[in-house]
């Protein structure tokens, strides 16, 4: 028999009580055509989840008393306005959904861990919490707003990040907070505001506050993917330093502690993310390091690949190739132990996307067969909450820029056509980055009708999205066209590209 400390800590947890407000949103559907309509409303937001009539049977019997951050955006899509405990379910910061090491208490549980599977800031798919010891029950709702202002922390609510032009169709949708009251909408009715913390008591950071700081990395990811990175970066980055701030100020608790490192590191390389994709690959670099040294103090292996991942993408824009491909195999070392084949063959196209700009044929293939052989494991429920965005469509996509870099063109083309189709159509900034990748591989194969028809979708996604790698690469599209302007569809597509304006004169937000 099990000792005592050998034995699962759910075994050592309250009993299971019945989630009865969860059973009334069911309704009169099946479990079977509940779970049918978790999955058509995960399809919709882009997320993907696996329920099935036991996971919510298992729901309703109090079994999961959390879910993980991908079942609580579809809850939350599904049921505009509820948080967690209306529908329910305790509140994420009661329930330790992650193992503390041998011979270490749960409040001392290393940031390895908070990123890890069934942390709090890991997404991708714990669909159990299995372990549910409670922690404390008492900050529950305002750490589920974390709307509150005051002192130095409040610098972290930012109102008014807004796509490019009116799109109220592409608002998120998110519950009122208190910080809402009061405000005018924006003129395009999009508001989209990531939340800030309250000061904690005595000036020392709380749970609220790295739940915030958790919160405005979730919201800042959701703003990219739908509208691109020109018009978050400079908003994004008072949080950033407010984060810090509150680490400099001390903190209550070690689990917080652990918490605030492992958020102020993503929302480093989430900020990094911005400024990368905007064009400003020097802030860029000093935000990548900046996660590099929070992840290496904590001994955090998780954020340190997350780091040289994004380190290794921002190394190949900016035509350092060699250190694209070392900072890759860094960060595959980091994701050894991490147990996800999807981050892995994800760090293995990095690397690839490396030996592609030095020209290394031999390289590059190897590295994509190894990607293509980790991707094929499936998703795992370690994989990272950032890597959403990867699946057969990036796959497709980074693939053809490999090839594309290599020169073969056709080739690029026709898997760029790929992850154009393929791509959910939550990701909006990826379907016109992928489309923009097809116009100028066909482009560059002398197809010209072709490729101005897609650049002319990706002119059409300018609309809603923001970003200047996009910009740049149709701005080479048009000028490899040129040349073909005697074709009716190429002159069509150069004339609506000279009415969006003459790139030199834009600068990026």
């Amino acid at each position: 028999m099990a000792s005592q400390a050998q034995r699962p800590a759910s075994s050592r947890t309250a009993p299971a009580r019945p989630n009865t407000a969860f059973r009334q949103l069911r309704g009169r559907l099946s479990p079977g055509e509940f779970a049918a309509a978790v999955r058509r409303s995960a399809r919709e937001i882009g997320e993907q989840v696996s329920c099935d009539a036991r996971y919510v049977g298992r729901v309703e019997s109090g079994e999961i008393r959390c879910p993980n951050y991908a079942y609580e955006r579809v809850f939350r899509h599904m049921f505009p306005g509820l948080t967690l405990p209306d529908m329910g379910f305790a509140p994420r910061e009661t329930v330790r959904g992650r193992r503390a090491p041998k011979g270490r208490a749960a409040s001392g549980t290393p940031v390895e861990q908070v990123l890890a599977p069934g942390g709090p800031a890991s997404l991708a798919t714990d669909p159990d919490h299995r372990d549910t010891r409670i922690q404390n029950c008492e900050e529950s709702d305002v750490l589920r707003r974390a709307f509150i202002t005051g002192g130095p922390a409040a610098a972290l609510g930012l109102a008014g990040l807004c796509p490019p032009g009116p799109a109220p169709h592409a608002s998120i949708p998110r519950p009122s907070s208190p910080l809402d009251q009061g405000r005018a909408p924006s003129p395009d009715g999009f508001a989209a505001t990531v939340p800030g913390p309250r000061t904690a008591p005595g000036g020392r950071a709380g749970a609220a506050e790295a739940t915030a700081v958790e919160e405005a990395v979730r919201r800042i990811r959701l703003l990219d993917d739908r509208h691109g990175a020109d018009g978050l970066y400079h908003r994004a980055t008072q949080p950033l330093r407010i984060a810090y701030e509150l680490l400099d100020a001390g903190v209550q608790r070690r689990a917080v502690y652990d918490r605030l490192h492992a958020g102020a590191g993503e929302l480093a390389i989430s900020v990094g993310w911005l400024a990368h994709d905007s064009g400003r690959f020097e802030d860029a670099r000093s935000h990548y390091a900046e996660a590099l040294s929070t992840a290496r103090v904590c001994g955090d292996a998780a954020l340190e690949a997350h780091a040289f991942c994004n380190t290794a993408f921002l190394a190949r824009d900016a035509g350092r190739p060699r250190e694209a491909v070392r900072a890759a195999q860094a960060a595959q070392q980091a994701a050894k132990r991490l147990g996800s084949p999807r981050l892995r063959s994800l760090l293995a196209l990095r690397e690839a996307g490396g030996w592609a700009g030095l020209g290394d044929r031999t390289g590059c293939t190897q590295a994509l067969a190894r990607a293509e052989r980790l991707f094929a494991a499936g998703p795992s429920e370690r994989d990272p909450e950032w890597m959403t965005f990867y699946g057969e469509a990036e796959l497709a996509g980074l693939t053809a820029q490999c090839w594309s870099a290599l020169g073969e063109r056709g080739r690029a083309a026709e898997l760029a056509r790929h992850a154009v189709a393929l791509q959910d159509p939550h990701f909006t900034r990826n379907i016109a980055l992928f489309t923009a990748e097809l116009a100028g591989n066909l482009a560059a194969s002398g197809a010209a009708e072709e490729a101005a028809a897609a650049a002319l979708q990706t002119l059409a996604l300018l609309t809603q999205v923001r970003s200047a790698r996009i910009r740049a690469m149709l701005d080479a599209v048009a000028h490899t066209l040129r040349p073909y302007r005697s074709c009716a569809p190429v002159a069509a597509f150069l004339g609506r590209y000279r009415a969006a304006g003459d790139p030199a004169r834009r600068q990026p937000s």
